[in-house]
């Protein structure tokens, strides 16, 4: 599926709340009906992570982790999933998303089948504030 920058939603916007970013990448917090899920959406318009230089690679992976990491301390979910699918949306983003074993789809991915009506869990309070200063205390260094 071809989608030009023009046409494209992560081109076109943020693609959800903004809680960290620099010249190459951003990351999100969706509006998505799962607690915590966040996106790392690459800036340029590119399909695929391999249609990247290998530093850039490197540095999205980086972020990856590190939004990873913030969630797993900020939420202690009982599992994290990560995904780069791009299927209805072919511009390079990864989904980083916090599972609880009383969430609605759990175990299956977020987008599956609903398993049961799921457990009513708030974000923390001040949670965007303190995602946002845990992700800039370890935003990977831009490579060499």
């Amino acid at each position: 599926m071809k989608l030009s920058a023009s046409d494209c939603p992560f081109c076109a916007g943020d693609g959800g709340q903004v809680v960290a970013r620099d010249a190459r990448c951003r990351v999100v917090l969706t509006d998505e009906p799962f607690l915590g899920f966040c996106r790392v959406i690459w800036n340029e318009h590119v399909a695929e992570f391999t249609d990247l230089a290998p530093a850039d690679r490197q540095h999205c992976m980086a972020v990856v982790a590190a939004v990873e990491m913030a969630l797993r301390t900020l939420l202690t979910p009982d599992k994290m999933n990560l995904a780069c699918l791009g299927n209805l949306t072919p511009h390079l983003h990864w989904h980083v998303i916090p599972r609880f074993a009383d969430d609605s789809h759990f175990p299956l991915s977020v987008w599956g089948d609903r398993q049961r009506p799921g457990a009513a869990r708030p974000l923390p309070s001040h949670f965007v504030e303190s995602l946002t200063a845990f992700l800039a205390e370890r935003w990977p260094a831009p490579p060499l």
